[in-house]
């Protein structure tokens, strides 16, 4: 078995990449890392720490060109501030749509993009990150379980039986996520999650938000803040 993990540098990705590394070892991993026009490369330069780490080939792509007429507030193009506060409290002032950080369909150009490349490296699986947290109240939809299966199904078909794409994560919790990867040993202090591209996480913005809580619940904190885990 040969897995393609779709890899951002974040704590969901590192730790899709530590399951299926210590799944199917990591001679049979390959990292896809995927540029989409964001505001700051400070994940892509996690990843590479990372990949380095495990050993891992490590692929990049980019795919910022799609992404150019969109107005979300994480691209380098975007007058939008990013919001800095809880998802729970962005999603508040939404109708029901996405938060102001969902960049238009992106997992599913990032899994169609990254099944043409598994095939290609004679990969039998895709990895990725998508959790039930991301997915709550719409916030990501393309993080959902309906949304995986769709994917998986298309990709199934589409390659000729040959590949389908496995979210471990779907219907855990982000600080589920973090407690497997403490129990792997995962490197969380080479992790990139905030959108903000300074010199040290914002603490603000909706994913520090979810990073801080994740460890706390798990009675560590976040290395990147100071704590000595990961």
């Amino acid at each position: 078995m040969r897995v393609l993990v779709l890899f951002s540098g974040g704590v969901d990705s590192t730790t899709a990449l530590a399951l299926a590394i210590n799944q199917y070892g990591h001679e049979n991993v390959v990292a896809l890392s995927i540029s989409y026009g964001q505001k700051h490369d400070k994940e892509i330069q996690a990843a590479n720490q990372i990949a380095k780490y495990y050993q891992v080939e490590h692929i990049f792509l980019d795919l910022a060109k799609i992404f150019e007429y969109s107005d979300c507030s994480l691209l380098n193009h975007s007058s939008k501030e990013i919001p800095h506060e809880t998802y729970a409290k962005q999603l508040s002032k939404t109708d029901g749509k996405p938060v102001t950080t969902y960049v238009p369909f992106r997992n599913g150009l990032f899994l169609s993009s990254a099944a043409s490349i598994a095939l290609s490296k004679n990969c039998n699986l895709i990895y990725y990150g998508a959790h039930k947290d991301d997915a709550a109240g719409n916030a990501y939809p393309d993080c959902s379980e309906i949304f995986n299966n769709a994917m998986n199904q298309a990709i199934y078909e589409g390659s000729g039986h040959q590949l389908q794409i496995e979210a471990p994560f779907v219907n855990k919790s982000k600080a589920d996520i973090v407690k497997i990867g403490l129990d792997l040993n995962v490197p969380y202090h080479l992790t990139w999650s905030c959108y903000e591209g300074n010199d040290k996480p914002c603490g603000k913005c909706g994913t520090c938000l979810d990073r801080q809580e994740a460890f706390l619940k798990n009675g560590v904190i976040d290395p990147l803040l100071g704590g000595n885990n990961g």
